[in-house]
């Protein structure tokens, strides 16, 4: 992203944030055209997430650049009352704090939009915690298992014989983030008209439970209990499942009637078609484990590449990708969505980009910043220091 593009050019954004979730939501803001001003700990080494094998040494790694494409570092101390009011300062220049402190701590360290108003009654405070400002959880830390956890994910995923199970990605870390980056443009669109900011409080918690949907509706308001099923196959929709091939697996997804007539015709099951215990979305499901052993039986009879070049744009079908045949699909390339950054230590690093593609927003991708990279740009250029106010600063170790 090139300094002034992208539809959110024009925004700025003070991020308090380490890790996944915070880190990542902000990094869409980037990717949109935001300037995302990342404020790390000077004394502890900044964000933790420069540590995280593998590929971590010199403060970078792998892990921090997949989180921090195109942002400003700043190291600054803001516990000191110097480093508050480089904050403060930085505060007066931005349309949105960001932070992914504990829920109950935006409060107790002053970053609320109730302690800032008089600094910028514009700005916008988001916060991204596990369990939110309020409720009797605010006080412990969160992170993406324990809410696959405590949400019932782990409930519904793996085989039924099985233990229960995470996903194979921190799903809830990153729609946090997503929930976060929509709460903090939305927040930044009102203040703008009205002239007042606001908290916007997201809680990873939340957001699980509530990508729960229609499983939460079907518990809370009937007798149907949702549970793991073999094959990973969906509650209700069926064939709507894995299915183990002659020489790897296969998603097929009858999510319409037409879908399922075309996998009959394709598998050459044209009698199936008329018996009355397969004819709709409710005799299937009723009757789901004799359908299902006739369809298992002749997935197999085939490799995963027949079945592909049978289903594929007629029946919504996949194959179960392993990561590298993931990432090399012809899919990403077409739409850009694999690129590279050049780092100094790590050569060129490639990535995956965001997924909302728009006019401007989607450039070749910068680098994520060394620590402190852009103190002494962000404290001249924006806030105005001097620089012997800036060694002064540096020489009290408020900032590097």
């Amino acid at each position: 992203m090139t300094a002034g593009s992208g539809p959110l050019a024009g925004v700025r954004v003070i991020a308090l944030s380490q890790f996944g979730a915070g880190p990542y939501g902000t990094m869409l803001l980037a990717d949109l055209g935001a300037e995302i001003i990342k404020i790390e700990d000077p004394v502890s080494g900044g964000d933790v997430a420069r540590t995280v094998p593998p590929g971590a040494s010199n403060g970078d790694s792998l892990y921090f650049q997949s989180f921090n494409r195109g942002k400003k570092s700043v190291a600054l101390d803001f516990r000191t009352q110097p480093g508050r009011d480089v904050l403060h300062d930085l505060v007066r220049h931005a349309d949105a704090l960001f932070n992914n402190l504990r829920g109950d701590l935006p409060a107790k360290v002053g970053i609320t939009y109730e302690a800032l108003k008089a600094v910028n009654p514009k700005i916008v405070t988001c916060s991204l915690s596990g369990f939110g400002a309020t409720g009797p959880r605010a006080r412990e830390p969160g992170y993406d298992a324990l809410m696959q956890a405590l949400a019932g994910y782990m409930s519904l995923t793996g085989e039924p014989d099985g233990p229960p199970a995470k996903a194979g990605v921190s799903i809830i870390d990153f729609a946090g983030g997503f929930a976060a980056a929509l709460g903090l443009v939305a927040g930044v669109l009102d203040a703008r008209t009205t002239g007042r900011g606001r908290d916007v409080d997201v809680a990873l918690f939340d957001t699980a439970v509530s990508m729960l949907s229609y499983l939460a509706a079907w518990q809370l308001n009937s007798s149907f209990e949702a549970s793991r099923l073999p094959g990973s196959a969906h509650q209700t929709i069926v064939p709507g499942q894995n299915f183990q091939t002659s020489d790897g697996w296969i998603t097929v997804f009858c999510a319409k009637e037409k879908f399922w007539q075309d996998l009959a015709e394709e598998m050459d099951l044209h009698e199936i078609l008329s018996d009355p215990r397969f004819r709709t979305f409710g005799d299937r499901y009723r009757n789901r484990e004799a359908l299902l052993g006739t369809l298992r039986e002749k997935f197999q009879a085939r490799t995963t590449a027949d079945w592909m070049a049978r289903l594929r744009g007629k029946v919504p079908a996949a194959p179960v990708n392993d990561l590298p045949a993931a990432l090399a699909e012809e899919q990403l390339s077409a739409r850009g969505m694999v690129q590279a950054a050049s780092h100094p230590r790590f050569g060129a690093v490639r990535q995956v980009m965001s997924p909302i593609l728009t006019e401007g927003a989607n450039a070749p991708p910068v680098r994520a910043p060394r620590l402190g990279e852009h103190t002494d740009e962000v404290l001249r250029d924006l806030l105005g220091y001097s620089d012997e106010r800036i060694r002064s600063l540096r020489v009290a170790r408020v900032v590097a």
